[in-house]
């Protein structure tokens, strides 16, 4: 088979099935570190916590792209 046939067949199964096919690529180029992967998790439940308890405000992602995207233009 070759990368032609194989892209066509991939491209064919259900989006579930595809979704663990570019899984598996993109792991396969960059594969998971554990250490980095548990540094990641304790960031995400700080922040988190910080949401949920009202020490941080959240602000919508709308508002966010809408300064970088004012900021950019000056």
């Amino acid at each position: 088979m070759n990368i032609k046939d194989l892209i066509h067949e991939a491209e064919a199964l259900p989006v579930e099935e595809r979704a663990l096919v570019v899984d598996s690529l993109l792991r396969s180029l960059n594969p998971p570190e554990s250490k980095i992967d548990e540094k990641w998790a304790a960031v995400a439940a700080k922040r988190l916590k910080e949401v949920r308890s009202g020490a941080v405000e959240s602000v919508p992602g709308e508002e966010v792209f809408a300064r970088i995207w004012r900021d950019r233009a000056r």
